[in-house]
């Protein structure tokens, strides 16, 4: 946030950083989305501005007019790019092309007014409507986050380096559930043999990869959902009926955790079913059979931005919407379990679980364990940190107070109706 707000502040009334002044403004948007789909209400308008307004205890913001506001900056700071103004040197999305900024804004600007579709349909259909011919064109406008490896902790792809470890040590826990496995396994998804793998490992004393790891999707199998190694019954997935070995549970692919590997933020993919759920609900940006069938397939071709070997052809892509066609009574559980499907993929949890939070759908069976904190229901929302209760004190307790359902993980933000 700081980084975000720093850069604002300082571009801001330099014409000559007007782009860059913009794609601060839009990367703020995208990071504060972020956190208020998290926690719900939090320090926005008065956030990382202390060295500038000396107000180091900044109030907590409803999420309501965070999100009015989220909207509006993306809006103005998409139309204000400008081509052949100043080029944002060091630009590891984008590399400085304007015109991809501004798709990118457009997009982000629609998946904040869909976020909306229960909560203020008016204000959401308000912008969907900004946003028609504004939007990504292809994979080639996905914004991708680049890397390297060598600079450590502040260079590395972070997925990779904290599923990976400091050391280089391979994380040997890591598997694919088996909801996720079984949706792709049960519907013939080509995506199966790029995204899992089986026998990843073949041993937990040195847990080194096997280089010759299975891709064959038939033997892909997800792990249990809630299972773990703990030893402790009911829970240990060794006690299991279905329990074979555990290296025969499935892997992400190694392309996907690269530390020199790209980080998903926004794609094309996410856009199109986006659009085609806008099509369906209110009848705006055109066809959803259309926008659907462009959506999944790029939710299957994208995965050569992981790594080359991932790729998944067109036409395995037409061949599985040839089974898979779009009907309109079913259509938003589609579009939704595709979306679930696709950001899952793209590694970005965030963004699977607030969707599903605003939609219901993919239907998810709840994993029920004694004494829980939610009593047998999926989370809703992060807790507050407790950090806050020290260093924002007055705050963080009236923000705490005010949450509906109580500062828990079973709470609800204010757009989760």
């Amino acid at each position: 946030v700081k980084y975000a707000a720093d850069l604002v502040e300082f571009t801001k009334g330099k014409a000559q950083y007007n782009n860059v002044h913009q794609i601060g403004r839009i990367w703020k948007a995208l990071i504060f989305q972020r956190l208020t789909d998290l926690y719900g209400d939090i320090p926005y308008f008065d956030a990382g501005k202390g060295y500038y307004t000396g107000n180091l205890y900044p109030k907590y913001d409803a999420q309501q007019a965070i999100y009015a506001d989220l909207l509006k900056e993306v809006d103005e700071a998409g139309t204000a790019l400008t081509a052949g103004g100043d080029v944002a040197t060091g630009d590891l999305v984008y590399a400085g092309d304007v015109n991809k900024w501004k798709r990118f804004a457009a997009s982000l600007m629609l998946r904040m007014a869909m976020r909306l579709t229960k909560a203020d349909a008016t204000l959401a259909q308000t912008y969907i409507t900004k946003a028609v011919g504004k939007t990504m064109t292809g994979d080639a406008d996905n914004a991708l986050f680049k890397h390297d490896a060598n600079g450590g902790r502040v260079t590395q792809n972070r997925a990779a380096q904290v599923l990976l470890g400091d050391g280089g040590q391979e994380n040997y826990y890591t598997r694919w559930s088996n909801t996720f496995i079984n949706y792709l396994k049960t519907n013939n998804d080509p995506r199966l043999s790029k995204v899992a793998v089986t026998k990843l490992y073949l041993t937990d004393v040195t847990k080194a990869q096997n280089p010759a790891f299975i891709t064959t999707a038939s033997v892909q199998k997800g792990m249990p959902n809630g299972k773990d190694l703990s030893g402790i019954a009911g829970r240990d997935v060794r006690q299991d009926a279905s329990y074979t070995d555990f290296t025969d549970y499935s892997s992400p692919n190694p392309g996907m955790l690269k530390r020199d590997g790209n980080t998903i933020i926004l794609t094309y993919a996410e856009t199109e079913l986006l659009w085609a759920e806008a099509a369906q609900r209110f009848n705006i940006g055109g066809s959803a059979a259309t926008h659907y069938n462009a959506g999944v397939t790029s939710a299957m071709t994208y995965l050569s931005q992981f790594d080359a070997s991932m790729a998944v052809n067109a036409g395995d892509a037409a061949t599985y919407l040839a089974a898979h066609p779009y009907v309109a009574a079913n259509g938003l559980e589609m579009i939704s379990t595709q979306y679930w499907a696709h950001t899952i993929t793209m590694l970005d949890f965030y963004e699977t679980w607030s969707n599903w939070r605003r939609t219901g759908l993919p239907a998810l069976v709840p994993i029920v364990y004694p004494n829980t904190n939610t009593g047998g229901s999926i989370p809703r929302r992060f807790p507050y940190p407790l950090i806050e209760g020290v260093s924002n004190s007055a705050n963080y307790k009236a923000a705490s107070a005010a949450v509906p359902g109580g500062d828990k993980l079973v709470g609800k933000v204010w757009w989760d109706k």
